[in-house]
């Protein structure tokens, strides 16, 4: 490769043409979410979330940016920003490695095998240590609410049936604001 934009556009289109659905942010190709479904046998399969990549202007030689856009309880993962807690992508990248591996490799090995000793999630990761099943059923209830297919296409539109007792008795519009990481709970 000859340069980062032109390994920046194989690796982006590599992706493009994998199984996951791409959306690129304003018609630029380094910012865009993935659809990204839990691994198989694991905690999280059967959801779906939207993840958002960010590629600095010197990838592959800086790693991406990765965050989760809707929620989910993971002790390497920032409910509130989504962010990640994965060396491979934040301390030991390598150009060796392209979008694909993020995909296919890295976040799946994250869910499967989650560090609760190096936490972004504290309480996920207290409550991993102390109580295996209530950890688990934490995680397959942030998986219902907030990672079902149906969610993750249409995040920024929540339909009628999905507006909760909760959300109507509070006094708050239901919005898909709950749904999203980075936006404080009240």
């Amino acid at each position: 490769m000859s340069s980062p934009s032109k390994r920046r556009d194989m690796d982006v289109m590599k992706l493009m043409m994998s199984d996951y659905a791409v959306e690129p942010i304003n018609d630029g190709i380094s910012e865009f979410n993935v659809e990204f479904h839990g691994p198989k046998e694991s905690l999280y399969e059967g959801g779906v979330w939207k993840v958002r990549v960010e590629l600095p202007d010197a990838y592959p030689y800086k790693s991406p940016s990765i965050g989760f856009l809707n929620k989910i309880f993971h002790p390497n993962v920032d409910e509130m920003s989504g962010s990640v807690c994965l060396d491979v992508i934040n301390q030991s990248w390598s150009p060796m490695f392209d979008l694909l591996n993020v995909f296919e490799v890295f976040l799946p090995q994250l869910l499967l095998y989650p560090n609760p000793s190096d936490p972004l999630n504290g309480d996920a990761a207290s409550l991993m240590m102390k109580d295996q099943k209530q950890y688990e059923q934490k995680v397959k209830e942030y998986c219902e609410r907030y990672a079902k297919e149906n969610i993750t296409t249409t995040l920024s539109e929540e339909s009628d049936e999905e507006i909760s007792d909760e959300d109507v008795s509070d006094g708050r519009s239901a919005s898909s604001e709950d749904d999203v990481a980075g936006n404080a709970d009240p």
